[in-house]
């Protein structure tokens, strides 16, 4: 009976090992099956490169796509340095395109919107009356927007075919020589922004520049979001958190006004989230009014130079939350007040009112003009140098 029981006994070992082996079989399959899904669903979402191998201005254009290991996926031009797709995970695990953007170069080229997902520069936002003085020196920049000059002026950074370096998977480095005299501004600024992806679903931004000449410096990026997804419609229900007390009103130009005004008791108080088309009808808002909505620049608390959360966004149907860190002193929040469907999206909806959404880190607009404010100056010796996150997580509720 012994042997018999000996016998019964491994018979029962060896069935378990087997069952075991045929589990983990099955779910090793089952993740393989997960995986390549997700990899098809990504080369669907990717645009084709094809359409951004091109020659502007005797220098060649690319595209190129960062990944980590999570499946964040961000593709990039050298065109102007441009967020052109950047596809995430929402609630339920299926990918998203985030931001908004073109299927070619030549999309860009011809957009009736200049900055769609652009590195802006050299100096982000407006500067009053396309002017500025430095040690007493008059500086004239070309007027591009109302009186003034808009994101580095006629041909800003968004407009230039940048050197592309990728350093490895997940890191993007691209370099930019501003000539002297470019646009108006002085002194040979060589620019570097390297774009990377960490594992914990965060798109870095470092920001990098040094002058022979005193000018001014103010680095952004403009990617248009729709934590919806590109193509899902308004941007209105979106929440919104914003870690400012204060923000800078403009004149009707949307120059600001030099003052610092507390955001308490108006539209634009968002120390708490809030859906970002919850008070746009505030018809009696003179700063609504003059920015056909949200345009504007908020004060960022914790003012220090080190890395502080600036923001949160929240897609109301993906759960898709973004959150905002930089060292910079202010963001810009721009509703997308100014489009207008006179373009056609990769995917092929329309850019229509308020479809998508900036965060612009930065510093204030006007800063030249505006001796209250955080300097812009860069001088010579010295390295402009600032970093920026773009945090992806998700919220079930």
């Amino acid at each position: 009976m012994s042997k018999i029981k000996v016998a019964i006994t491994l018979l029962f070992n060896a069935w378990v090992v087997m069952s075991c082996n045929n589990n983990t079989n099955y779910s090793n399959n089952s993740a393989t099956k997960n995986m390549e899904n997700n990899v098809n669903q990504t080369s669907t979402l990717v645009p084709d490169r094809k359409g951004f191998i091109d020659t502007i201005d005797g220098k060649p254009t690319d595209l190129f796509i960062l990944k980590n290991n999570q499946g964040l996926t961000l593709a990039i031009t050298n065109y102007g340095g441009r967020f052109v797709s950047l596809l995430v995970h929402d609630k339920d695990g299926k990918l998203r395109d985030v931001v908004v953007g073109f299927n070619s170069v030549a999309d860009y080229v011809n957009s009736t919107e200049a900055y769609f997902g652009a590195t802006i520069g050299r100096f982000g936002n407006r500067i009053a009356n396309s002017q500025f003085s430095l040690d007493g020196k008059e500086y004239k920049l070309f007027t591009n927007n109302g009186p003034n000059t808009l994101h580095g002026g006629k041909k800003g950074y968004q407009a230039v075919v940048w050197d592309a370096h990728q350093l490895n998977d997940s890191t993007l480095e691209l370099t930019y020589l501003s000539k002297d005299g470019e646009e108006g501004f002085p002194g040979n600024l060589n620019v570097k922004v390297t774009y990377g992806l960490t594992d914990n679903n965060e798109v870095t931004m470092n920001y990098e520049a040094t002058t022979d000449k005193k000018t001014i410096v103010n680095l952004t990026n403009h990617a248009f979001f729709n934590l919806n997804g590109e193509g899902s419609g308004t941007v209105n229900n979106h929440l919104l958190q914003i870690n400012a007390d204060q923000f800078t009103p403009v004149d009707s130009t949307l120059i600001p006004t030099g003052k610092l005004e507390p955001v308490a008791g108006t539209p634009f108080d968002f120390t708490k989230l809030t859906a970002i088309g919850s008070r746009l009808d505030t018809a009696s808002n003179t700063q609504l009014k003059y920015g056909n909505g949200y345009d504007h620049n908020f004060v960022l608390k914790g003012n220090n130079g080190s890395i502080k959360h600036a923001a949160t966004a929240i897609g109301d149907q993906s759960g898709i939350v973004m959150d905002v860190y930089t060292q910079e002193p202010g963001i810009q929040f721009y509703g997308g007040n100014f489009m207008q469907s006179k373009n056609t999206f990769k995917g092929g909806s329309k850019d229509d009112f308020r479809t998508a959404f900036c965060l612009e880190t930065q510093h204030f607009p006007d800063a030249p003009n505006q001796p209250t404010f955080p300097s812009t100056i860069l001088n010579p010796g010295q390295t402009y140098k600032t970093s920026s996150i773009y945090k992806f997580s998700v919220r079930n509720q």
